[in-house]
């Protein structure tokens, strides 16, 4: 068998490729509208997913007439995407806190969406992240009240859904306001997911969706983890006089919506590609939330169990999972004098945590990464443990425990030479769990 932090690795990069916008796009591609086509976007991997369907779109209908705009994050713009000839336009503005590019996208989108007709497509590309990069307040607020929102709801805890209930109240285009700004076009949304479940009200905050969530759960959000807000636009929230459009403000055929990648696709080409490598795979779920901090311990408790030859899972194997876990960071005051807050995210933090609970144990091996390449305020994509990882650490007199306190992922694997490096994958499908049990 092959070196296992290799073997790990490789199911990685095949659960990035199985998500890739080239190879789905495509597949996807609508008929030419008797009018024109409209391409809008947001998120990761909106920019790869433009660029897959202008190609095909060129290729197959050269006489219909494509244009429009898509937003992704700094630095997410693929070497080979020619902005000078492309019909698509691209802005770059900032994530996960949006900024004045995020309004400028966001203002720019509406204003393609006015004097549309029934004779016109819209094909809206949706991806992790859209949330901070499609930004405009409603009135009342300013950018730097969403900002503020922004910091405090991912500093929270707060699950996605959560976050994303109350982005969508605050907003001008997301909760379906997009949609209702396209109308009475014809609208296709192709998403990629990078939320547990799946649901396409969430991804992005679903601004060509309409929305479920209520102006009320957004308000009961920011009570439940003591988020302010200008007291008019709280009370506003709390009233029901924010609330965003429903199924019923829409025709019954205004938009059709497509997954084309999500976890599950992502899990289930890794787990073929281990088998084909001679291991058994077993996919623990594709949509798992909670601490990333708790969420590790319950899987390094099934691998020792596993390891130990016990339980369901015969080794050697590997376990895979995904989902969105959480970190809820800790007041300045609850951290050791002179400590400072350190660099991560979700991945690491579950990587430190799975190497505490596994205290060393033989025979098993991890890797946890974000699929979209950068895992918190990191530069890396997540990182990597092996039964030597404490012992290491340990003759390089660092101490897990401290790491872990001040939520410094990124220092801790750094020292070791364990971070997972890829830079910007240009897609999101979110977290990428393994667990090498031999």
């Amino acid at each position: 068998m092959i070196e296992p932090f290799e073997f790990l690795e490789q199911l990685f990069q095949v659960a990035i490729e199985r998500s890739s916008p080239q190879s789905l796009v495509q597949a996807h591609l609508p008929h030419p509208p008797k009018g024109r086509t409209l391409v809008l976007g947001a998120g990761k991997a909106s920019v790869s997913m433009a660029m897959a369907l202008e190609e095909a779109w060129c290729r197959l209908h050269p006489s219909s007439p494509l244009s429009g705009m898509v937003v992704t994050p700094y630095g997410h713009v693929p070497a080979q995407f020619d902005r000078q000839h492309s019909r698509i336009e691209v802005i770059e503005a900032s994530h996960p806190v949006p900024d004045t590019n995020s309004m400028r996208a966001a203002q720019t989108m509406l204003a393609l969406a006015k004097g549309l007709s029934v004779e016109d497509l819209v094909v809206v590309l949706i991806s992790g992240g859209g949330s901070s990069l499609l930004c405009l307040p409603i009135d009342g607020l300013t950018l730097e009240d969403k900002q503020a929102v922004n910091r405090a709801l991912l500093q929270s805890g707060a699950s996605i859904g959560e976050m994303n209930a109350v982005r969508k109240h605050l907003s001008q285009i997301k909760g379906g306001r997009l949609l209702q700004a396209l109308q009475p076009a014809r609208v296709l949304t192709l998403c990629i997911s990078d939320v547990p479940g799946d649901d396409p009200q969430t991804i992005a905050s679903g601004p060509s969706v309409a929305d479920l969530s209520t102006s009320q759960e957004a308000f009961e959000t920011l009570r439940r983890y003591g988020i302010s807000l200008p007291q008019l636009t709280l009370g506003a929230l709390g009233r029901g006089e924010l609330e965003t459009p429903k199924a019923h403000d829409f025709p019954a055929s205004v938009g059709e919506v497509r997954i084309i990648a999500c976890a599950n696709d992502a899990l289930n080409a890794a787990a073929e590609h281990a088998k084909r490598l001679g291991l058994e795979a077993y996919i623990l779920a594709d949509d798992i939330q909670g601490e990333s901090k708790d969420v590790a311990m319950v899987h390094a408790s099934l691998a020792r169990y596993a390891q130990q030859g016990m339980g369901a899972f015969r080794k050697p194997c590997v376990l895979l999972s995904g989902g969105e876990t959480t970190v809820t960071l800790g007041k300045p005051d609850s951290m050791p004098t002179g400590a400072s807050q350190g660099r991560g995210g979700r991945a690491g933090e579950f990587c430190l945590s799975l190497a505490k609970a596994l205290n060393g144990a033989p025979g098993v091996w991890a890797l946890v990464a974000d699929t979209d390449g950068i895992d918190g305020s990191s530069n890396s994509a997540g990182a990597r443990i092996g039964p030597h990882t404490l012992s290491k650490a340990a003759a390089l007199g660092l101490w897990v425990n401290e790491y872990a306190q001040r939520h410094d992922s990124h220092g801790f694997f750094n020292a070791l030479s364990d971070l997972v490096i890829t830079g910007p994958t240009l897609t999101n499908v979110n977290d990428f769990r393994a667990i090498l049990i031999l």
